[in-house]
This record gives structure tokens, sequence and C-alpha cells, in this order.
């Protein structure tokens, strides 16, 4: 049956992937970016594009919602400049998202919104699920702020799934895209010590967790979309040269990526032992489980 789905970020990385897919399943998409008609287009496809959420005051309304707004949280060091910037493209875009749907006709069934396994903060080498308690630092109050404005839907019967999502692997783009030129030329080397947890996971994976979240009338809540093996950076730089038939013998030490870039070094230096334990135990089935496969799905 094809639905009505409006898309936030459906420009970005994910969100093209995204609307393709949503499209060639029949449904009909709007797609909010502050990008221009012709870039919306020519990312997404055969969308409705809008800049400006207030546009859809008083809509009628539509079946759905995937809100995925927010500016790259490893694009810039992180001054306190760069932290509000982070904060008003999640959250501040979801509050205004949230008071928007509440002018609309009818509630969506569903709202799946962005987050992201920086909730869960540092977590060294023990095993996350979705009911780890968090240590509190920025990533975590960034991802729970950005819930928490989603959340408040939920006691005007709209069904909430929150998408904790991993480090995202996937061609044309994305981290890959500065990891491979240096490891190409044999310049790879694993981040810090590499004892520290990536939680990857494909770019296809995520797509058909987001579908799946929107499409299963018993999901809530949050889920972490990540591959069910997680692998430590020393053993991700290992597999990534295999995969580009590479050395990886040019380690970054802790202490230069720490001066280099301050507070957001603890993105590459700490990180979660992050498993999907809600979408394996509801039945998701993921396509790209393995490591070596998605890497190399990705780089050929």
């Amino acid at each position: 049956m094809t639905k009505r789905i409006l898309i936030t970020g459906g420009t970005g990385f994910i969100g093209k992937v995204l609307c393709r897919e949503l499209l060639a399943r029949g449904h009909e998409l709007t797609v909010f970016s502050r990008q221009t008609t012709e870039d919306v287009l020519a990312s997404c496809g055969r969308v409705e594009p809008t800049q400006d959420l207030n546009q859809l005051r008083s809509h009628p309304g539509f079946d759905a919602v995937i809100n995925l707004a927010g500016e790259g949280i490893a694009d810039k060091r992180w001054s306190e400049q760069r932290k509000r910037q982070l904060r008003d493209s999640r959250i501040g875009v979801t509050e205004t998202l949230v008071d928007v749907i509440r002018s609309w006709e009818s509630r969506p069934t569903v709202l799946v919104s962005g987050s992201a396994v920086g909730f869960y903060g540092d977590q060294g080498s023990s095993v996350v699920t979705e009911e780890t308690a968090p240590h509190d630092e920025f990533t975590h109050q960034l991802c729970r702020d950005w819930e928490n404005a989603a959340l408040a839907l939920s006691d005007e019967g709209v069904r909430i799934c929150l998408s904790r999502t991993g480090v995202v692997a996937g061609p044309g783009g994305g981290f890959l895209s500065r990891m491979v030129p240096p490891f190409r030329l044999g310049l790879g080397g694993r981040l810090g010590s590499g004892l520290q947890y990536m939680p990857w996971v494909h770019r296809d994976d995520v797509v058909n967790a987001l579908i799946w979240m929107s499409e299963t009338e018993t999901a809530a809540g949050p889920y972490n979309v990540v591959s069910p093996n997680p692998v430590t950076n020393a053993d991700f730089t290992r597999c990534l040269g295999r995969v580009l038939h590479r050395p990886t013998l040019f380690p970054a030490p802790a202490p230069v990526l720490r001066v280099a870039l301050g507070e957001m070094s603890r993105l590459l230096l700490t990180g979660q032992h992050a498993i999907p334990a809600k979408l394996t135990g509801q039945g998701f089935e993921f396509r790209y489980p393995e490591l070596e496969p998605a890497l190399a799905a990705c780089v050929k």
C-alpha cells in the first residue's frame, strides 16, 4: 500500500539511499532539506522537496515520518560554537518537527528518529545493548536530548522508534571516503591503541532497519543499528588493509590525535562494543553481518 512519508535529512549519506528505496517500493515522499530543489531531486529522485518545515504546518498529515536531520558530527573540531550547531541541527530541528506534526489534521502512525550509539558514551570493552546505562559525556547528552525531543510525541498516539546508529560504511561517502585514500597509499594504521571497539554497520542495513522500524507495528523505543559482529579498531584496520591489498603499518598515536582534534578525538579513541540486541531479537536480518564482505562491497 502506498504511504505518504516525510523525511528530514533525505539528501544525506543514508537519506538519499533510503529515499530511492522507498520510491522503488511505491511510496510518495516529501523531503526536508536546506539544499536547492534541483539538488534534492538529483540526490533523492522523484520527491517533493521543502526547505522549511514550517511550510508543512496545518498539513493534512503523513503516514510516517523518518527524521535523519543533523550535521556531520566529525566534520569540524568541537568548539563551543560547533557543539551548539550540532545540537541545533539535531535537537532544534526535531523540536520544530514535533511542533509542526502537532499542527497536522492527523498524526503519523510512526516517527523513526535518528540517534547514535554515542548515546552510551565510552563503554570500553563491555557489551552494550539497548539496556546499557550511558556514560555521561557530550555525545550522550547530545543523543539523549535528541531522543527526548522525538519522544515528546509518544503520549499523542505516535509510535516512536529511535535509531542508535553506529559507524556507517558505504560506497561514495561516509567515513570510508576519508580512510580509503591513505590506506590505498599504504599509509593506513590503527588509531591509538586500536583496542577501542568500532560499532560498524553497512549503509544498506541501516536503510533496511529504518524501513523495518517504520513498518513493524510492534517496534518501539531505541534500537542499536549496528552489525551483530562489532570489531576493534585494530581488527577493522587489518580487514580494510586486506580488502585493499595494502599494509597497515602507520598507527596514529593517541597523543597526536588529541592535540590535532581536541575533545573530538574521543570519537576515534573510545567506542562501544554495541550489539543489535533488539533488532536480532525481533527477527531483523542483516544483509552484511560480517565486516570483510561489507568492506569489499564498499570499496570495489
